[in-house]
């Protein structure tokens, strides 16, 4: 079976190659495998699904797979279809180079390569570039009736670090002037804005034809927003005459302390704007900087109509007389609950449908069945499952699995829709769901790609539980449970505590290439992952209980998980257990490393807060710290929040730690910096503590390089297995 599995997964990586040219020799080639256990090797031999989309007849599919050499230390974007029946599965992608954003249009297949637009037919034949830009393509989204597409560039942004004298032009210094000079892993010296280019159509033979328009010409805000938006953030209506788009219309201090983008709306005649969230002479109250928002009049209850918060991702409703966006209510929360507000274009009404919905909607497309006016996917206890609401507000669950739904796309005949589903033990596939509205029956749910099936049936999966846990004030908390392959209950396993980052990200069946449950499971560990106080799908009193408490309920929350599964789990050695976690989770663990009454024998951290006086001015996003803080640490004052947060950061109780721990951290990283995982581990070895660093300098938040990645898994369980085996 081991060599068995190592030459499936050999041949894997010979497919997927990033240059056609690589060779791999069998024996050389440096894949680890263990019985049939996974292994850093297999998970990053796995193809990663990304976007997809359905044919005008609703017959084919094409989507984006992604797959990673770890000889070359990169990675490969290739172009796929499949008939919508599940046959016919056929890579399109031929040549070395990566291919992506693939969408149909009138039969062919646009996609980007070489940061130029490029057509094909649905086999993959004639290919011929379309467009020939001056400045490379960043994403693009042709007009319904193709004879438009708006193309996203970069353009030179000086408003925040000064461009340099012209004679020195080697000069690697950068004259900074105001706030948000960097954003997640990079300096701001450029910025996106999306550009409208006529499109000549000649037998069904397409070309971009003449210089763009700048529909933000001259204005000094990105679109689509930093530093995760695409072109998800921008819309045609169906007459394709207008264009909906998203923009925070902020730069330096401002920007950096607020959550406020709107929806816009840019005639492509008249070539005029308007605001669909605030009235022209709207103007914003005065803010101070160094102070959470929550008290402050911008978000007092008869601004809130104004849309002061996220307001995001637009698309027209198919008869083109209402737009639909997610909207968060207040200003300076990044992680307030993301409602659907639908806008009439008639009238100016705006109306939220998902109030009942005690939680995020995450993704939502329109639909055209006359009893339903769009579904949704969003998060309730721990799972990401399908909605359906109408115009009144009234919900249907469609779906109802353990498993968590991504993208969604409606199909031709308006009854079927296109999804991404994954969950703890298998990644990204690609399925078609046929919503069924009464009950008993249920949505028919079936599966489509199959794309690490030669993988995944060489592997044996975890077993994985849900448990409710009592919490120390008496609530009732949904914990995930993940046993071993090959479980044995008359054994004791070490066990990890999980601890989730965000600090509002939902820990709900998620598939992850380096925080992955299945690999730990793998090694031998049980792993519990609780729900704890902070995280959305379980209304929003239990989310907001976070902020401004992060020591507080939710660390004991973290115990109350860890000690049932001690006390409770015969099979959980007692005198094994280590906490993990990344982000807030690194914080969790760095807090929990001087207040855990020696329950643990192992801590890794990852990317996490150390020192929160340090992190308030460290971050490029002022406006989270103001909100999960209240105040900067020199406000004399400062909320009672404010005072405990600061006074329980988790660098004040160095002198209690006694456990082994490992720090890791991305140089890149400006979210949380770098010197917050130094400082953690330089004061653990002048404690005397056993303790590693692993510092990636090319890495951010996350760890995105095959090497790196296999790096950071083996040096993980290095760790663990040095002190819990």
């Amino acid at each position: 079976m081991k060599k068995y599995l190592v030459i499936l997964v050999l041949l894997a990586n010979l497919v997927n190659l990033v240059n056609a040219e690589e060779t791999v020799k069998i024996g050389k080639q440096n894949i680890k495998l263990s019985s049939n256990l996974m292994t850093p090797e297999a998970l990053w031999a796995m193809g990663r699904i990304g976007s997809a989309e359905a044919s005008a007849d609703g017959k084919q599919i094409v989507y984006q797979v992604g797959y990673y050499s770890v000889k070359a230390n990169k990675s490969q974007q290739k172009i796929a279809v499949i008939n919508a029946d599940g046959t016919g599965n056929t890579t399109l992608t031929t040549g070395s180079k990566s291919e992506t954003d693939p969408t149909w249009l009138n039969g062919k297949i646009a996609f980007l390569s070489g940061g130029q637009i490029w057509t094909m037919n649905p086999d993959g034949s004639d290919r011929k570039q379309i467009s020939k830009t001056s400045k490379d393509i960043e994403g693009f989204k042709f007009s319904p009736d193709g004879k438009q597409v708006i193309l996203l560039h970069s353009i030179d942004f000086n408003e925040i670090i000064k461009k340099n004298p012209d004679d020195l032009p080697k000069a690697t210094g950068r004259v900074v002037t105001d706030l948000m000079y960097r954003h997640w892993d990079h300096y701001v010296e450029s910025i996106q804005h999306p550009f409208v280019y006529n499109v000549t159509i000649t037998n069904n033979q397409y070309q971009i034809t003449d210089n763009g328009t700048d529909i933000l010409e001259g204005e000094p805000y990105e679109c689509p927003m930093e530093p995760f938006g695409g072109i998800e953030q921008l819309a045609w209506s169906p007459d394709s005459k207008t264009i909906a788009y998203t923009c925070r219309k902020k730069t330096g201090r401002a920007y950096a302390i607020s959550t406020d983008s709107d929806i816009y709306i840019y005639n492509i005649g008249t070539r005029e704007t308007k605001n669909l969230c605030k009235p022209a002479d709207y103007v914003e109250p005065e803010i101070d900087p160094t102070k959470t928002m929550k008290y402050q009049k911008v978000n007092a209850e008869e601004n809130l109509a104004n849309n002061v918060g996220y307001d995001q991702n637009p698309q027209f409703s198919p008869d083109g007389k209402y737009i639909a966006w997610t909207s968060m209510q207040r200003n300076g929360y990044e992680a307030d609950r993301n409602r659907l507000c639908i806008y009439n274009l008639a009238t100016g009404e705006k109306k939220y449908v998902t109030e009942q919905f005690d939680s995020n909607v995450d993704a939502f497309v329109w639909s055209d069945n006359k009893d339903v006016m769009l579904y949704f996917i969003g998060v309730w206890h721990a799972t990401e499952n399908l909605y359906a609401v109408n115009w009144k507000g009234e919900l249907k669950q469609l779906t109802d699995t353990w498993d968590d739904f991504g993208s969604l796309s409606l199909m031709n005949n308006g009854n079927q829709l296109l999804m991404e589903r994954h969950n703890y033990t298998s990644p990204a596939d690609l399925y078609i769901v046929t919503p069924y509205f009464k009950k008993p029956e249920k949505s028919t749910i079936t599966q489509l790609t199959q794309e690490n099936k030669h993988i995944l049936d060489q592997l044996a999966k975890p077993t994985v539980q849900q448990r409710w846990v009592k919490t120390s004030d008496g609530k009732d908390m949904l914990t995930w449970i993940i046993l071993p392959p090959n479980f044995d209950e008359t054994k004791k396993y070490p066990t990890l505590l999980f601890c989730e980052g965000g600090p509002q990200s939902p820990v709900s069946q998620f598939w992850s290439y380096r925080w992955n449950f299945m690999i730990m499971a793998s090694n031998g560990y049980i792993v519990v992952a609780p729900n704890r106080r902070g995280l959305p799908g379980f209304g929003q009193e239990w989310l907001e209980e976070i902020s401004g408490d992060w020591t507080g309920q939710c660390m004991k929350d973290y115990l109350a998980a860890i000690d049932d599964a001690a006390e409770n789990l015969p099979y959980v050695d007692k005198d094994k257990l280590g906490a993990v976690g990344a982000s807030f989770g690194g914080f969790s663990v760095y807090y929990l490393a001087g207040h855990h009454d020696k329950r643990f024998k192992a801590f890794i951290s990852h990317d996490g807060a150390f020192n929160l006086e340090s992190m308030y001015t460290d971050t490029e996003e002022v406006f989270f710290s103001n909100w999960e803080y209240d105040d900067a640490f020199w406000n004399k004052d400062q909320t009672a929040n404010a005072t405990r947060t600061y006074e329980y950061s988790p660098h004040k109780f160095v002198d209690k730690w006694d456990t082994p721990i490992l720090c890791i951290h991305g140089e890149k990283d400006y979210r949380i910096v770098y010197n917050q995982g130094m400082g953690a581990f330089n004061a653990a070895r002048l404690r005397g503590i056993p303790a590693e660093l692993l510092i990636f300098p090319d890495e951010n938040h996350w760890v995105l390089k095959p090497q790196n990645g296999i790096l950071w898994q083996r040096t993980f369980f290095n760790w663990l297995d040095r002190w819990l085996k």
